[in-house]
């Protein structure tokens, strides 16, 4: 079984980020709204263009994604 999306970022959360997707971990930590438990493409890239101001590009979620679907192999 599939860890969360969310579950997977949160290995990149940093009290000083050195990057974007650092910074994104970071970001969706504190926001109460992200779907936490998903680990279905179209449900996050659509929640993010919506309510994630905090990404200064798709790119970045789009890197992070596949980050996780190599972890998850």
């Amino acid at each position: 079984m599939y860890k969360s999306f969310y579950h997977f970022l949160m290995k990149y959360r940093h009290p000083k980020p050195k990057d974007a997707i650092s910074n994104f971990a970071n970001s969706a930590y504190e926001d109460h709204g992200f779907p936490k438990h998903s680990d279905n493409y179209h449900e996050i890239s659509s929640y993010l263009e919506f309510h994630g101001q905090y990404l200064e590009s798709m790119a970045i979620f789009d890197e992070a994604w596949d980050l996780y679907l190599q972890s998850e192999g």
